[in-house]
């Protein structure tokens, strides 16, 4: 049985990245499909690596008991090749990880189009600039369902 290998992307990999990352790590120790996978996040520049996530992304976290464990690092081009399913947070660092793809032929999600309930394309706000870390937690939530909900169904998880 081969894992789905997943990394999920923001830009500076402090905010809303890790808090995908450990919302879904939660969610699959949960539902004991753990072992299935292998679960990752970056961003698309390197201002904060070798970082722990943002004070305040953890703090949303803990609030519901979970941990955002993950250090701060870039995504680079062969990060491609080891991930089944690479997840951007938004429009914008879709486009970046599609740059750094070059003439590369690769599939770049948006997050949210995983959440039935989000309008298509849709981002996930910063909370770097704005705020709303709890917002972000609860929107990490609905879209980490729904893509568990679709690897179950594709991969037969």
């Amino acid at each position: 049985m081969n894992e789905i290998r997943i990394c999920f992307v923001c830009l500076g990999n402090i905010c809303r990245s890790p808090t995908a990352e450990a919302v879904f790590l939660d969610l699959i120790e949960r539902e004991g499909v753990a072992d299935r996978f292998v679960v990752d996040s970056a961003g698309t520049v390197a201002h904060h690596a070798g970082e722990r996530a943002h004070r305040d992304t953890r703090a949303a976290a803990r609030e519901h008991g979970i941990e955002v464990r993950s250090i701060a690092r870039q995504f680079v081009k062969s990060d491609f090749d080891r991930f089944d399913y690479v997840v951007a947070m938004d429009g914008e660092n879709r486009k970046n990880l599609e740059r750094l793809a070059g003439d590369d032929r690769v599939t770049v999600h948006l997050f949210r189009d995983f959440d039935a309930s989000s309008p298509p394309a849709s981002d996930v706000p910063d909370p770097y600039y704005s705020g709303g870390f709890g917002h972000v937690y609860d929107i990490c939530v609905a879209a980490s369902r729904g893509l568990l909900e679709e690897l179950k169904s594709k991969h037969g998880v």
